[in-house]
């Protein structure tokens, strides 16, 4: 059980990591466009990324796909300027009423990018060891709770802003999503594999 609560405190320390601030840049660009009204959707996203992360690990762990480093820490920062210019050209009043679906599969498949990017550390963590579900089970657990932390700050920050300084929601989602890009900007130049 200690074991177990170690992996949660590591996926834990895994997102909530200021030095690898890609995890709350993309989990902040994916919930920009939303509020506490549709709290479900950002939990479902928060979820579909966390599983799909940790699925990456399974693969990894397992060896059943195995994909080059290098090409995993360029396609980190692009999935986050990715969903920043998404919400860019989908900025408008009505986010709450669009359909979830294209975040639930885009988010998937940009966890796994990001699970990728972790396996490689993981698997030297876990290597010898008999029981290999216990860590990615605790390690999907710190994970999740992690990203609900930020996901909840991003709401927060949301509501102040929309609610009490009566910003509108599109300007909100234009400037915090070009804060991002612009923040990962020189990412995608320091991983750029050429």
């Amino acid at each position: 059980m200690q074991e177990f609560w170690f992996y949660i405190e590591l996926g834990l320390q895994h997102v909530l990591d200021i030095n690898a601030y890609d995890h709350i840049l993309f989990l902040a660009a994916l919930a920009l466009p939303f509020t506490f009204k549709s709290w479900k959707n950002v939990l479902l996203l928060a979820t579909v990324f966390t599983f799909t992360h940790c699925l990456a690990l399974v693969f990894s762990v397992y060896e059943i796909l195995v994909i080059e480093a290098t090409w995993i820490e360029f396609l980190i920062p692009v999935t986050i300027v990715s969903t920043a210019l998404f919400n860019l050209v989908d900025s408008n009043d009505k986010l709450e009423d669009r359909t979830i679906w294209f975040h639930v599969l885009a988010t998937g498949f940009f966890g796994l990018i990001h699970g990728f990017g972790f396996s490689n550390y993981f698997k030297m963590m876990i290597m010898g060891a008999e029981d290999k579900l216990a860590p990615l089970l605790g390690f999907a657990g710190g994970i999740e709770i992690s990203q609900v932390i930020i996901v909840l700050l991003v709401l927060v920050l949301a509501y102040v802003v929309q609610t009490i300084l009566k910003v509108k929601q599109s300007i909100f989602i234009l400037v915090g999503s070009i804060l991002i890009i612009l923040i990962t900007l020189p990412l995608l130049y320091e991983t750029f594999p050429f």
